[in-house]
């Protein structure tokens, strides 16, 4: 019999409130997160908003060490994986260790601490080489981004495998099907896994104003991202994390624990066409959707609920709804589809697994989230994009995706499951 993966435990930190109950009310209320950057001084750029998360790390129970060792997305994931801990009811310390392993994902690792470090050691970019001796002594760790992943091992005592999956913006989606896989395979029983990204630097919003992805309505940095609207110019940049305990299934059942939902299929593509550009007829999306589909052994009719991309720059929208329309054929038309980075922005390695957490969700609520600020729909992305108000519904299956630069499309299929309770 083949082993599946569930999810048990779920912990986020995102933009508009910490933990999985506040961002859940966000979604569900269809409120937007993103505003004018605080982090630093943003005027001279060209984009000048984010989804900032209000984060408190002595609030959330870190300690005076952790603050200083560690960079803001470690301390995401260790909150977020906390929260998730808690919500699965595991005894970890009653597990065998090398039988839990931890998948992380992020596409930019320690971003915010390098580049805070390189001011600091060439004085401000005056010298060609660092001088060490200004700079703090965990430098190392913010190099390799694997160092995240060992402080969420250390977080649960996990001694099996241990990874960071970094695919760019498809990260926190491929994360968790790589540590669906590590179950089905046997190397583990209990993967921690998700995505983080803490990205907000002068360095990351520059590199997006060079190749024009970025949203420029700087005056109104509440309704800027505009996912499948006539009128959307970019996306907004974002921080935060969601970390899921995934659990095989007769391990969950066998304690009684509360099943979110598996993952019941999963695929990854590349078009090694071009490093941002995407063919409009999204014919890589619907290979990795198709795949997952033949994997979870699911038609299209099955698909009661599609969590977009959703970035809201104008090749992304006409990519995915192409590609829909190739997978889904008539039964696209009946489907609602809807994207987050509309309230939350766009956290790169992070927002894959925020949109598998509020996924997993709309099975629990019976509501599916709606894409805010979809006033001016694009004739030319002509699904059910559940404009502006949430939308109660029954849902067995989603079908989530991403999209990523480098040409990586993954699509995920997430099921309910029946539990039985001892």
């Amino acid at each position: 019999m083949s082993r599946r993966a569930v999810i048990t435990g779920l912990g986020t930190v995102a933009p508009g409130g910490i933990g999985t109950k506040a961002y859940w009310n966000l979604l569900s209320e269809g409120r937007s997160a993103t505003r004018i950057i605080t982090h630093f001084d943003a005027s001279p750029y060209r984009s000048r908003m984010a989804g900032e998360v209000d984060f408190d790390p002595v609030r959330e129970g870190l300690s005076p060490q952790e603050i200083r060792r560690l960079d803001r997305a470690a301390q995401f994931a260790l909150v977020a994986g906390r929260e998730a801990m808690h919500d699965s009811g595991i005894e970890f310390d009653h597990l065998d260790p090398s039988r839990i392993g931890v998948a992380l994902g992020t596409a930019v690792g320690c971003t915010t601490s390098l580049e805070r470090e390189f001011v600091v050691g060439s004085d401000r970019g005056k010298y060609w080489e660092i001088d060490q001796n200004y700079t703090v002594p965990h430098l190392y760790d913010y190099f390799t981004p694997s160092s995240m992943a060992a402080e969420v091992a250390w977080l649960v005592g996990a001694e099996g495998p241990a990874t960071v999956v970094s695919t760019g913006c498809t990260s926190g989606l491929d994360s968790v099907g790589y540590a669906a896989e590590l179950i089905a395979e046997g190397s583990a029983d209990v993967v921690i896994t998700g995505g983080t990204e803490a990205p907000l630097s002068p360095i990351t919003v520059v590199c997006f104003d060079v190749i024009r992805a970025s949203s420029t309505r700087n005056d109104d940095p509440e309704h800027a991202c505009r996912p499948f609207d006539r009128t959307r110019d970019g996306l907004v940049l974002a921080e935060g994390a969601a970390i899921l305990v995934l659990e095989e299934l007769e391990h969950a059942r066998a304690r009684g624990a509360h099943i979110y939902g598996e993952v019941a299929g999963f695929a990854s593509r590349c078009n090694a066409y071009h490093m941002t550009g995407l063919h409009p007829e999204g014919k890589e999306m619907s290979d990795a959707i198709n795949a997952a589909m033949d994997m979870a052994r699911v038609d299209p009719t099955a698909i009661g609920y599609i969590n977009a991309h959703g970035s809201g720059t104008k090749q992304n929208d006409l990519h995915e709804t192409a590609a829909f329309k190739r997978s889904l054929g008539d039964h696209a038309y009946r489907t609602p589809v809807s994207g987050f980075k509309s309230m939350i922005g766009h956290s790169l390695g992070a927002i894959g697994s925020l949109e598998i957490v509020g996924s997993l969700l709309a099975f629990e609520e019976g509501v599916i989230p709606p894409t805010a600020n979809l006033h001016d729909p694009d004739p030319e992305c002509d699904l059910d994009y559940v404009p502006l108000v949430a939308r109660e519904a029954n849902v067995n299956a989603v079908l989530t995706v991403g999209s990523g630069f480098g040409g990586f499309q993954s699509a995920m299929v997430l099921r309910k499951v029946e539990e039985v309770r001892r």
